[in-house]
């Protein structure tokens, strides 16, 4: 054998090793034994494609199973975009078999917006609840309530894609809760009618523009809180209390100021009248020395002053102080 003949048989080698490993005969085989053939070609571009043959095949082995109206290049293209396969195959069996309308491209882009697409099909079909945490509400007797809710919901298929999720539910659920409370009159009205706040709450249309539409909102439970309306007005008069200190404290601040200040003026006065006092004993020798007071006009003050120290003292006052004496 010459060595063309070599060269043939290994390029007929390598030609047969790359056909099967480019053509996956097992999945093709089983595509077509089970009603949902593949061509060869598409095949081998899915493997060019760097793309999960197998499941994309048993993907679509199951949807038509199912009686789904899917093209396998439609499953090519959504697990290139980075979404779901399996999972959307299975929401739209589920839809199928629940009688729920749900085309493949709705699917697909429900998957691809991130949200659970078999999730939403199974709430859809079994309602889902949602329960709320405790929700504090004060009505206008000042008395506080505590609620919670549990709120029974069902996936709205259509508004899915840009619809709002549970926390908007819960959300506009505890704002509807205190509204309701906040607009009763006495807390015991909430208290003997507790379904007052779900009709109510249920009446306003909270699942506008979410991903689900309201069933039911049950109160699973109301308890009785603070009395914040006493307490309020107790802080309110502590509060007017401490401000009438503080004027007192600043009108006794500004007596004793005043006081301090009499103080030093009387001091300063008596200064000024110890001072006098002390000059009239040298205006005193000194009208002696240059004549103008003799010794009897001093002798005669001296008897006016005690004959008016005795008549003081018989009316029943006390006599001046002479500083002479």
């Amino acid at each position: 054998m010459g060595a063309g003949w070599i060269v043939l048989i290994v390029i007929a080698c390598l030609l047969v090793v790359g056909f099967f490993l480019l053509v996956p005969m097992g999945i093709w085989f089983r595509a077509l034994v089970s009603g949902a053939p593949v061509s060869m070609f598409r095949l081998i571009g899915m493997r060019l494609r760097r793309v999960k043959v197998a499941m994309i095949v048993d993907a679509y082995i199951t949807g038509k199973k199912a009686g789904l109206d899917i093209d396998i290049a439609t499953l090519e293209t959504h697990y290139m975009a980075k979404g779901d396969v399996i999972k959307v195959v299975n929401a739209l069996i589920s839809a199928h078999s629940a009688n729920i309308e749900l085309s493949i491209q709705t699917a697909m882009a429900i998957d691809l917006a991130g949200r659970d697409v078999l999730n939403a099909v199974k709430v859809s079909v079994n309602p889902k609840v949602i329960e709320t945490p405790m929700i504090s509400a004060i009505a206008k007797d000042g008395i506080e309530l505590r609620a919670k809710a549990r709120v029974t919901v069902r996936a709205n298929i259509a508004r899915l894609i840009g619809g709002a999720g549970e926390e908007t539910i819960i959300a506009r659920v505890g704002e509807g809760i205190v509204t309701t409370i906040g607009s009763a009159k006495e807390h015991k009205e909430v208290l003997e009618n507790p379904d007052s706040i779900s009709k109510k709450v249920l009446d306003k249309g909270l699942d506008i523009g979410t991903a689900y539409e309201i069933l039911s909102i049950d109160i699973a439970d109301v308890d009785v809180g603070r009395n914040i309306g006493a307490q309020l007005q107790m802080d309110q008069a502590e509060a007017d209390k401490r401000v009438a200190q503080a004027k007192a404290e600043e009108r006794r601040a500004l007596a004793i100021a005043e006081e301090q200040e009499m103080k030093a003026k009387t001091q300063e006065m008596r200064a000024l009248v110890i001072s006098a006092e002390a000059e009239v004993p040298k205006a005193l020798a000194e009208a002696l020395k240059s004549g103008k007071m003799g010794v009897m006009d001093y002798y005669n003050m001296l008897n006016l002053q005690a004959d008016t120290a005795m008549r003081n003292t018989i009316s029943g006052e006390s006599a001046p102080q002479n500083s002479d004496n």
